[in-house]
């Protein structure tokens, strides 16, 4: 491989370090093509990376070179590994080493969730997502807080499909509460089933992403997987059952009574939810955010909280996210005081 700058920018400090690695092979896996891999590295820190043969330079601020330096090393040794790098993991592991450099990333991104029927192998890719799955594998209750995106969902119903698949569990129920289940469901067409479907559909998309449609779909011919609306669980106890309860927010202080004590024997329950998005009436408590006060303390229950830092998602999509609030902050910035409005 010839000498290549990967990226040309002005370096605060003229501090330059040089990493080798015993494997060509692997470390122009690690490079990637055309050095992509090395550009997003030295674009995302802020350094410039040199790469000759199997041989890099790292230029910049100490700090950075220290962290761009870590963060090649820990992918290196994820690819000895075995484990199939993809760009956006890069991206993931540099947030998390950025947080916390005592972290180690081979404990995150080689703790397995799930194989799906794609393939694709399905791991943490944060600290509290490591911190979410080993709460599930410990505690029979677990609530999971934080913005959309953040993988609560789809990482639960990861961990209730691996139950499932190595039976520790006969069946999946899915729920999620139908805010609008009033006189607006009343103009869909069909019945009850077919008027919530559309409330579910995002369980059924995740499900589809675990296992391929035909055997989701036997599954949930013969009960083994259910996926319902929230109000179909009362008066029932779910044994031997791994319970998801998704979009929680949304459920009143009675919902969460409801569901809470439906568990049964030998089950496990997930609850999911983003408190800064609740769909509810003003004058209606979230039954998300009362348990947070009521079950604090309780053994076998845990709490676990994400954060934006969590986010995974297509980094355009996080660009945007952060244009509507910037947007959001100017109009509440220039937004007239009642004080000042005229009266007439």
């Amino acid at each position: 491989m010839k000498e290549s700058q990967v990226i040309d920018e002005t370096i605060r400090n003229d501090t330059a370090e040089k990493i080798a690695f015993d494997d060509l092979q692997l470390a122009n896996i690690l490079f990637g093509v055309h050095n992509e891999n090395l550009k997003r590295i030295a674009k995302t820190i802020g350094v410039r990376i040199s790469a000759k043969g199997n041989t890099l330079t790292v230029q910049g601020d100490q700090l950075d070179v220290d962290l761009a330096k870590r963060a090649l090393n820990d992918l290196y040794g994820l690819l000895k590994k075995g484990y199939p790098l993809f760009p956006t993991d890069i991206d993931y592991a540099i947030r998390i080493l950025s947080d916390d450099q005592s972290v180690n990333l081979e404990d995150i991104f080689l703790d397995t969730v799930y194989i799906s029927s794609r393939k694709r192998v399905i791991t943490p890719k944060s600290i509290a997502q490591k911190r979410y799955i080993d709460a599930i594998r410990k505690y029979d209750l677990v609530i999971g807080i934080g913005p959309a995106g953040t993988g609560k969902t789809y990482l639960a119903m990861a961990m209730a499909v691996a139950s499932l698949m190595k039976q520790e569990v006969e069946r999946i129920v899915l729920t999620r509460p139908a805010v609008e289940a009033g006189e607006k469901l009343g103009f869909l067409p069909g019945n009850m089933v077919e008027k919530v479907n559309p409330y579910l559909r995002p369980l059924y998309d995740a499900l589809h992403d675990m296992m391929d449609f035909e055997r989701a779909s036997r599954l949930i011919e013969r009960g083994v997987i259910e996926v319902a609306p929230l109000a179909f669980m009362r008066g029932r106890t779910l044994n031997d059952s791994f319970v998801i309860l998704d979009e929680a927010q949304n459920t009143g202080p009675e919902q969460m009574k409801m569901f809470l004590t439906r568990l049964g024997f030998s089950s496990k329950s997930v609850i999911t939810g983003d408190i800064t998005q609740v769909d509810l009436p003003e004058n209606k408590v979230s039954g998300l955010i009362e348990i947070q006060g009521i079950l604090k303390g309780i053994e076998g229950i845990e709490f676990v909280y994400f954060t934006d830092r969590d986010v995974v998602r297509h980094p355009l999509v996080q660009e945007i996210i952060k244009a509507y609030e910037r947007a959001e902050e100017r109009r509440q910035r220039f937004k007239p005081s009642p004080s000042s409005e005229k009266i007439s």
